[in-house]
């Protein structure tokens, strides 16, 4: 059976991504949260908590993953703010999440990834093909992560890599982010989580000649950020 590790399992997208491939992989669910892992596990026929602090990640954390097939980058962080009113510690932290360590994720799984000639999935955003007024910092380390798995493409023609531009979806995260836009969350005008991660098993499940590198979901009602 083929492995898949996503991140940002606990919940969200990570979570419907990691029960979209529960049926045909072995699925490590990382993340901080190891009770919401385990819920999530407990629903999967072949699946283990990988508990990690992905700000801290090491050659100790992926001892032991020899060959991976998928790779799915999910995790990550939004603090909104005009660039006025934005510290820099705010763009370190987002910065830290949301490139540094899909990068240094990435860099130490690559040789299992090699070995099995995996495919990498960077959930991206809208805000990472345009900046709004107030996401700058969260835009600009979606635009890094989009130069990061264009780059990574180049330089490892073996492997595939797939950016997924999802706009809002009905998650927790989303819920906050309203909060910070003092709107109301309204669900229903986003994406369903599984929507997402169907368009991904899709990128992971096209033909040996297809290689899908970009993917954009936009919500069928409501705001495209």
């Amino acid at each position: 059976m083929k492995t898949a590790l996503v991140t940002g399992a606990s919940r969200g997208v990570g979570a419907a991504v990691a029960r979209a491939l529960g049926g045909t992989h072995r699925v490590m669910l990382g993340g901080r949260d190891e009770k919401a892992l385990s819920q999530v596990a407990a629903d999967l026929p072949d699946a283990r908590v990988w508990p990690v602090e992905l700000a801290r990640v090491s050659e100790a954390d992926v001892a032991g993953i020899g060959e991976l097939d998928v790779l799915v980058h999910s995790a990550g962080v939004v603090d909104l703010g005009r660039i006025a009113d934005t510290p820099a510690q705010v763009w370190r932290d987002t910065m830290e999440i949301n490139v540094v360590a899909v990068a240094e994720l990435t860099r130490l799984l690559l040789p299992a990834l090699r070995r099995a000639g995996g495919h990498v999935i960077c959930v991206n955003s809208g805000a990472g093909q345009r900046a709004n007024p107030g996401w700058v910092s969260y835009a600009a380390s979606k635009f890094a992560l989009r130069a990061f798995a264009d780059g990574l493409r180049l330089e490892e023609p073996a492997l595939r890599v797939t950016t997924v531009y999802p706009g809002r979806v009905a998650t927790d995260m989303q819920r906050g982010v309203r909060e910070q836009e003092g709107g109301a969350f309204e669900p229903e005008k986003y994406l369903h989580p599984e929507t997402v991660a169907r368009a991904i098993v899709a990128a992971l499940t096209a033909g040996p000649d297809a290689h899908l590198t970009e993917l954009t979901v936009r919500p069928a009602a409501g705001p495209v950020n």
